[in-house]
């Protein structure tokens, strides 16, 4: 039976038409999972669905009694009511605490709040998940969900996913989260161009199907089809419980990607990242940290010695507060531990986005912000421009000319992301990259990512970009310890649940139990972040002592040279932004810079050809 019914709807903001002339259905228990680009009218859809906006044209009917339960993106909770009024009404106490389902959705997704804390005093992320308990308490024919794991946290959108399967209600949900739609979806809806394109089946079975439409009517150009084949590569290759969901034919799937390289060629850019980074990139060594400071809010490590290396790919998982970001800035060196010292590689050139947006230039135009930074990067084996970069992460055309200051949150943060590897560092400390970005603009990303050598560590809770494009996962278990997850996010969810908390740090003269303190260990073992081996045997370097001392003030003397060769880097970065309008000016630093790059990349190979002479 169908609870919704669309007829020939049309509807447009301004001249752009977000809807045109759209014909579709929701029958009761269906789930359906809505794709599209930002701005592309998945919310003005949701909306003429749900009955709260008229279309321009067209009849929207619903069956009669229907019960509808809308999320949207804006919260209506009265700021002066408590979070027990607005989430359990006039429930009397005994009612709902005997109640294992309310008591489920409470301990999920507010237990950690004061239900007689008023909405007003609520953070954004604690009202989002206040209002989605409220809808998920009340009983519902159709449920519609715009965005509902923003603010959540792995676990939770594990367990959100897990709640919303069993329940008997139509679901119709919007989301750039592709495990989430995997998950609970049994039809997929792409808003794109005014039309809802239907699918059978959660994302990985869109994702094919697309394909295979675009193959058959050779109408998407090749490197659309081409970026669609790595990602049902991924899909085929990635964590076992994805093959079983797909609803499509297995054997469609592997004639598409017979010929599919994997997505990184991990040797080739294991041996680029240590010519660049040498051995060292960051060792914690009996490190102690608390999230507020010394001795202030939670404990995030306690005494923990850790080490990343050159060409890692790590995940670090938590829940909210665990203090993920916390590690981040650790490692950036804008905040100090409270104990033990953090070592950092000598070669290390840095990039950190941050969950806050740092100031852009409002009147600035988006290229000329990135081209102020560099005109031209090398990706992988490939050299890309500004343009063309921007591009890849939906500055189309004239985009690229908008001003700053009209800039949306979301192409913000795209915008600083680039800005951030337009810099060619060669280690990326990324924290939530995903916020804002739709799923169009997530593959990009992917892709670029698999191309670029060097040391990364990401927060984030999209556990689908977060299976993509990391190898290795690290936990923080609130028990001061990194914990290694050979077995990814599907670990960490079954050690939380279990409140069993293995680790890998090294010093307590076991491995947990668990065996793989030995493998995340070893040097080149996987490429994964290592516990530093403090017992081992450090190899004899075969030096006098004479040719050790002419070696050490060698490598002093080229470490003054590169300190002084990375003033001059700043200085002229500093310079090119003042001349932005000075195209013939702009020209000559150009050139000026190159230079000076050059040179740090000669005096940095001389500086690792010592330091590994001296096995430092």
């Amino acid at each position: 039976m169908n609870l919704v019914n669309l007829e020939s709807v049309s509807h447009a903001y301004g001249p752009k038409p977000l809807l045109s002339d759209v014909s579709l259905g929701v029958e009761s228990g269906e789930r359906i999972g809505v794709v599209g680009r930002n701005g592309g009218g998945k919310t003005t859809l949701m909306s003429v669905i749900a009955g709260q906006l008229k279309p321009d044209s067209g009849r929207v009917t619903h069956t009669r009694g229907m019960r509808v339960g809308f999320l949207s993106q804006l919260d209506d909770l009265d700021p002066g009511l408590p979070v027990r009024e607005l989430v359990l009404g006039g429930r009397p106490e005994h009612e709902w605490a005997g109640d294992q389902r309310v008591r489920e959705i409470l301990g999920n997704l507010i237990g950690d709040l004061d239900l007689d804390a008023k909405a007003g005093d609520l953070s954004g992320g604690e009202r989002r998940r206040t209002a989605l308990a409220r809808l998920l308490i009340d009983e519902h024919d159709l449920i519609m969900l715009d965005e509902p794991t923003n603010h959540l946290d792995i676990e939770a959108i594990a367990w959100l996913a897990g709640h919303l399967s069993t329940r008997k209600s139509a679901l119709v949900v919007v989301t750039h989260d592709r495990w989430f739609l995997d998950a609970v979806s049994t039809r997929t809806w792409e808003v794109v161009d005014g039309r809802v394109e239907r699918y059978e089946g959660g994302y990985a079975a869109y994702v094919l199907a697309k394909a295979e439409r675009a193959r058959i009517a050779q109408a998407a150009e090749e490197r659309r089809q081409n970026l669609m084949r790595k990602e049902i590569a991924w899909l085929r290759r990635g964590p076992p419980a994805r093959t079983s969901k797909p609803k499509f034919r297995i054997e469609a799937a592997q004639a598409l990607i017979a010929n599919e390289p994997p997505p990184r060629e991990s040797v080739e850019l294991m041996k680029f990242a240590t010519a660049r980074l040498g051995r060292t990139v960051y060792d914690l060594e009996d490190v102690t940290l608390h999230a507020g400071g010394p001795g202030n809010g939670p404990l995030v490590l306690d005494h923990t010695t850790w080490q990343f290396g050159p060409g890692d790919r790590i995940g670090l998982i938590g829940v909210n507060g665990s203090g993920k970001s916390s590690v981040l800035r650790l490692l950036a060196g804008t905040i100090a531990p409270d104990s033990g010292r953090v070592v950092r590689g000598r070669t290390v050139r840095l990039a950190h986005l941050s969950q806050e947006l740092a100031e852009l230039d409002p009147t600035r135009r988006v290229l000329e912000t990135v081209e102020e930074i560099r005109k031209y990067i090398q990706v992988g084996k490939k050299e890309w421009s500004a343009s063309q970069l921007l591009e890849r992460l939906g500055f189309k055309g004239d985009a690229q000319w908008k001003v700053v200051g009209d800039l949306s949150g979301g192409e913000r943060r795209r915008l600083q992301l680039l800005r951030l590897l337009m810099d060619d560092p060669n280690v990326l400390l990324l924290d939530e990259p995903t916020n804002d970005l739709d799923i169009e603009t997530l593959n990009e990303l992917e892709d670029l990512l698999d191309g670029w050598p060097g040391t990364l560590i990401l927060v984030s809770h999209d556990r689908y970009f977060l299976e993509r494009v990391t190898d290795r996962s690290v936990a923080l278990l609130g028990d001061g310890k990194l914990s290694f997850l050979p077995g990814g996010v599907d670990e960490y969810l079954e050690r939380r649940a279990s409140g069993a908390a293995l680790t890998a740090r090294m010093g307590s003269g076991a491995s947990g139990g668990s065996g793989t303190s030995g493998a995340a260990g070893t040097p080149g073992a996987s490429g994964g972040s290592r516990p530093s081996d403090q017992a081992q045997p450090q190899p004899a370097t075969g030096l006098s002592a004479k040719e050790e001392r002419e070696l050490r003030k060698e490598l002093n003397r080229l470490e003054r040279q590169l300190d002084k060769l990375g003033e001059q880097e700043t200085r002229l970065h500093a310079a090119m932004a003042e001349a932005a309008s000075d195209y013939a000016r702009l020209g000559s630093l150009d050139a000026e810079l190159r230079e000076v790059l050059s040179q740090k990349d000669a005096v940095e190979a001389e500086w690792l050809e010592v330091a590994d002479r001296l096995g430092d």
